[in-house]
């Protein structure tokens, strides 16, 4: 039976293959025959008739896009005759579509008029079914940092900025090295799942530090799914998937700016970003280049000698190009390289081994992937084939009694390949449908050694995953019925992980949604196990269970949202249940001192939990005014049973530092057409977290909320016709709202901290673009 399945597989490998290459052939025999037929035009905005520059002009079902010139023009040449849809998109417009019909030797005029709006229901996303389509047709709900969401808050990474949408909440878990999570929807960050480009390429390690070691130079937007509804990416995203989309260059531009932050006490932290893009007359080629260095000296909260938050710099190079091969193909690269040096404790000017606590974390990070993607005339069929790896290599010291070898090494290499089909049928049954179907490997080898700790890891883990799913779509309606195999070498059977959402619009501008999927979390060593943190003047590591089994999750939602305008005023409102259960769920216990005298943290199987709540969303603006925006999250976290994670403390059903509420708004004025205000902001409630004493005793205390707000003040300056320059300067938690009980000296507990990232700062900053 195993010969039979094996020769079925490799039948169906060359079928693929088979199909692939005949599309490819076809695709550039199309382009061979292409004649002199062009498009030129311009676009200009609705109201004002003013021409807007860096439109994105595209011929949907092809690979050739282009963006307006800094005049509101393009010019289209050489194009394939046919059929087509052209559409206009850009950041703060609504989208417009025209049909085309393209000849030989003839040049059509084709101009766009684009609508303002603040609330967007038009942006295209690609993470809530593996292809592109409409966020308001999206079966489950699909939240987007834009770079307009970075440039309010002024972040300079993910995780400065991810605060600032429904259900996410980063947290900083350490006062040494500065590691922080990000919870999605209450559930820990190991239970989400970080794509680069569609791609799960973070492995454990890389997820430790990982959202905050991505620059904001590197990204176009974020996508963020809450709950298990993007089961295709991978079973393992029970809490939600976080979709980092890189940068694709459209345009010849530059763009450079640098940012200080300095805290109260003096302390900064700089950096400094380029951006280059340039493409071929033809638009054939381009390339993104990317960099940024940051600079961040320790600081010192509360006088102790000792950092709260950590020493930090790091430099990262990247890039992304592509190729397109025809009309109907093209080949996207990508590659970044980041170096990292974090160090949190004391005497930052000796070794590490002499300092009375040290966490000392050097990174180097290795990643980048290939697609190739294969379109056929009218859009009907497409192939995508990928494959992207990224390597990490961690040079670390964990100590607080000046130990001399209490250093180690850690490896982290994950790669993955896969294969993705989708077929469109005008009508399938009922509807409208699209069938996507594929196959993917993933693979990581993770190396984690500290001989001092006798602790020596060797965790290799291997899915084979293929995955299927149908959607049936219109304006009103939507059903999609999907599911993911995956077979885990950690676990003796395959998992079978389906999932179901339904959409329906009783009315023009009301949305109702509803899914289903399931998902698990393999027995291996995740993020969190491989952090090393000082407590009461010793450190902690964390084991797994002998024994430890599988843990399996069912994640429901059901939202409903409603747009409406009055006039020019926008405005949307959503609210959002969701309810996950959790099977054999992992749950940490101290179990005491080691041998060696280390503190054994050991990660084992509980009866299950819950996690219940609702999200509120609302958003509305008048464009070219002002926008707002504004969530609340009201949840419960919950073991069925009391567990136990002190052996001197009563079991405890609560979890930790999950609050039972938090928020955020963030809102920008236009006081002049180049003279922009932003007010943002993110609340905290009270949760309940763990702290362990100077002599060793464990104990549990109830934070007091925290709202966190800042201020950005920005003006833009023009320079001839294609230079703009933009000044900025602000504040970050205004009142000062950092937590108040830090611990002192050498024999605090790194653990016990949290409420804001960062206290109270001021930064200015410089943008220059071309």
């Amino acid at each position: 039976m195993k010969h039979i399945y094996n020769v079925y597989n490799t039948c169906r490998t060359c079928r693929a293959y088979l199909g692939i290459t005949l599309l490819f052939l076809f695709s550039t025999s199309v382009a061979a025959q292409r004649r002199d037929a062009n498009i030129n035009g311009h676009v200009v905005d609705a109201r004002t008739e003013e021409h807007l520059p860096y439109v994105v002009v595209a011929l949907k079902g092809t690979t050739i896009a282009i963006a307006t010139d800094a005049t509101g023009h393009y010019f289209m040449k050489d194009l394939p005759e046919g059929d087509f849809v052209m559409t206009a998109s850009c950041n703060g417009y609504k989208s417009a579509s025209k049909p085309v019909s393209i000849r030989a030797k003839t040049t059509l005029e084709v101009n766009f008029e684009l609508e303002e709006e603040t609330v967007s229901l038009d942006e295209v996303v690609v993470s809530a079914t593996r292809n592109e389509t409409r966020k308001n047709e999206a079966g489950i709900i699909v939240n987007i940092l834009s770079a307009k969401h970075f440039e309010a808050v002024s972040g300079n990474n993910p995780s400065e900025t991810m605060n600032f949408r429904p259900g996410l909440r980063v947290e900083n878990n350490c006062g040494n090295c500065g590691m922080t999570q990000l919870r999605i929807n209450g559930l820990e960050g190991q239970y989400s799942q970080i794509l680069i480009d569609s791609r799960p390429v973070f492995g454990s390690l890389a997820s430790v530090y990982g959202l905050e070691q991505l620059p904001s130079a590197m990204i176009e937007r974020i996508e963020v799914i809450r709950g298990g509804g993007s089961a295709l990416f991978g079973s393992t995203a029970v809490g939600g998937v976080v979709n980092v989309i890189t940068k694709e260059p459209m345009r010849n531009s530059a763009l450079a700016s640098h940012q200080l932050n300095v805290f109260a006490d003096g302390t900064t932290d700089a950096n400094t970003a380029l951006n280059v893009s340039l493409v071929t007359d033809d638009h054939r080629a381009g390339i993104h280049v990317f960099g940024m260095v940051k600079d961040r000296k320790p600081y010192d909260r509360n006088g102790d000698g000792f950092s709260d938050l950590p020493e930090l710099g790091s430099e990262t190079l990247g890039f992304k190009a592509y190729y397109r091969t025809g009309t109907y193909s093209k080949l996207t690269a990508e590659y970044h390289r980041l170096h990292e040096r974090r160090r949190g404790g004391n005497r930052f000017d000796r070794p590490p081994h002499e300092a009375d606590i040290a966490e000392y974390l050097d990174h180097v990070v290795n990643g980048g992937g290939l697609k190739f993607d294969l379109f056929s005339p009218g859009n009907l069929h497409r192939v995508s084939v990928y494959a992207s790896a990224q390597g990490i290599g961690r040079d670390s010291y964990f100590a607080a009694k000046r130990n001399t070898d209490n250093y180690g090494r850690t490896t982290d290499f994950t790669a993955v390949a896969g294969a993705q089909y989708t077929r469109s049928f005008d009508r399938l049954w009922f509807l409208p449908a699209e069938l996507t179907g594929g196959v993917e490997y993933t693979h990581n080898g993770l190396k984690d050694s500290y001989a001092a700790m006798n602790r020596n890891l060797n965790q290799t883990t291997s899915i084979a995953g293929a995955f299927l799913q149908n959607e049936w779509k219109n304006a009103r309606f939507g059903v999609l019925i999907g599911a993911r195999l995956d077979k885990h070498n950690l676990m003796d059977r395959p998992v079978f992980s389906p999932r179901g959402t339904l959409r329906f619009k009783p009315a023009r501008q009301v949305n109702l949604r509803a899914s289903w999927s399931s998902g698990y979390r393999a027995p291996q060593a995740y993020n969190e196990d491989l952090h090393i943190e000082a407590v009461g003047g010793n450190v902690s590591v964390i084991e797994l269970a002998p024994g430890l089994r599988p843990e399996y999750s069912h994640s429901l939602s059901v939202s409903g949202d409603v747009y409406h305008s009055f006039g020019r005023l926008q405005t949307m409102f959503l609210i959002e249940g969701f309810h996950t259960m959790l099977n054999d769920v992992f749950a940490l216990e101290k179990t005491g001192a080691n041998d060696m005298g280390y503190i054994n943290y050991v990660r084992r199987n509980a009866k299950g939990a819950k996690v219940t709540g609702v999200n509120l969303e609302a958003e509305l603006g008048i464009p070219g005014v002002f926008e707002l925006q504004a969530g609340y999250t009201l949840q419960q976290s919950r073991y069925n049973q009391p567990e136990r994670w002190s052996e001197t403390l009563a079991p405890q059903r609560d979890m930790f530092r999950s609050p039972s509420n938090y928020g955020y708004f963030t809102s920008s004025f236009d006081v002049t057409k180049r003279f922009r205000v932003s007010l943002f902001g993110s609340h905290t409630g009270s949760m309940l977290v763990k702290h362990t004493l100077a002599d060793g005793t464990d104990s549990e205390r109830k934070t007091p909320s925290f709202f966190d707000a800042g201020l950005k003040l920005a003006r833009r300056f023009t320079i001839g016709k294609s230079c703009e320059i933009e000044m900025n300067a602000g504040m970050k938690n205004i009142f000062d709202s950092f937590q108040r009980d830090l611990d002192y000296g050498r024999e605090k507990d790194s653990s016990y901290i949290y409420g804001p990232s960062f206290p109270r700062l001021f930064f200015a900053g410089i943008k220059v673009s071309l």
